[in-house]
């Protein structure tokens, strides 16, 4: 298998949760998605997310994907 090639990506769900006062299972919860993928998500281990996820974290964060997701070259 080929080495992954990096992104550069970066999720910003830590800081935003810390913002909100929200726990990772929490918002699972409400996403409707289990801890585990938010969990794969929230530390840049994440190869895709699907629109339908980020317009839900979105709105149930009160945020928009460019304060979820930045990138770096």
């Amino acid at each position: 298998m080929p080495p992954e090639e990096p992104h550069g990506i970066e999720v910003h769900l830590d800081r935003i949760l810390a913002e909100r006062g929200m726990t990772l299972t929490e918002l699972a919860d409400r996403v409707g998605v289990t801890v585990v993928n938010l969990s794969v998500l929230k530390n840049g281990r994440a190869k895709a997310i699907r629109f339908s996820t980020l317009s839900r974290l979105c709105q149930v964060l009160g945020c928009q994907p460019g304060d979820l997701l930045g990138h770096r070259p």
